[in-house]
């Protein structure tokens, strides 16, 4: 378990959102049509305006099962859970409300919620295949231990990447409706089971 303290100064932790402030800033991006990070363009724009409907979906439906629960309910130590996102990103759209519907099973875990684009020395210490990828979940005790990682995405929504990106016959907006469709069949079922996974692991070591 290495220590990541150096990767979370006190700035970076005092920039951290908390899940209703990000909320707060999606929903500002919005109304004033543009996206967090330095890109701005109106097709970005127009995919936050969809992660923010889906959010605001997820937020009211995600329906965390008892086995993920159970997992999360091991934790016995402060843990604070950082995800490293943009507004602009479907994966995090997708993913972050399970993340932080599931840690609302142990009063232990502090979520916190940083943009990618402001913290890129942190970003790359976390990159997936040598890529910025997010949404990035590090999830860290109160001595900045690392305890577990996960993101960018489920192992089944990262095959169909990899798939396009092996042979993009498809234009990228009409994968992004092809992974949006995965997300919808999957009913946030991978995550549940990978982020159980993870954690039956760690405390399986224990």
């Amino acid at each position: 378990m290495r220590n990541v303290a150096h990767l979370f100064p006190e700035s970076i932790r005092n920039e951290a959102f908390t899940y209703s402030e990000y909320m707060h800033l999606m929903e500002q991006v919005v109304l004033e049509n543009r996206t967090t990070g330095p890109k701005q363009s109106e097709s970005l724009s127009h995919y936050t305006r969809l992660n923010l409907a889906r959010m605001q979906r997820l937020n009211k439906k995600s329906v965390i099962h008892d086995p993920l629960k159970d997992a999360v309910m091991q934790i016995d130590v402060p843990q604070t859970w950082y995800i490293l996102t943009e507004a602009w990103c479907g994966d995090a759209a997708q993913n972050i409300p399970t993340i932080v519907a599931a840690s609302l099973s142990n009063p232990l875990i502090n979520i916190r919620l940083l943009l990618r684009d402001e913290h890129p020395a942190l970003m790359d210490e976390y990159l997936t295949n040598g890529g910025r990828s997010i949404p990035k979940l590090i999830a860290v005790d109160e001595n900045y231990n690392e305890v577990f990682t996960w993101g960018p995405r489920p192992a089944g929504a990262q095959a169909l990447l990899k798939e396009y990106k092996a042979n993009p016959v498809k234009t990228y907006a009409e994968f992004s409706e092809d992974i949006q469709r995965w997300y919808i069949a999957d009913k946030t079922e991978s995550i549940q089971q990978e982020l159980q996974a993870l954690l039956e692991a760690v405390y399986a070591e224990k």
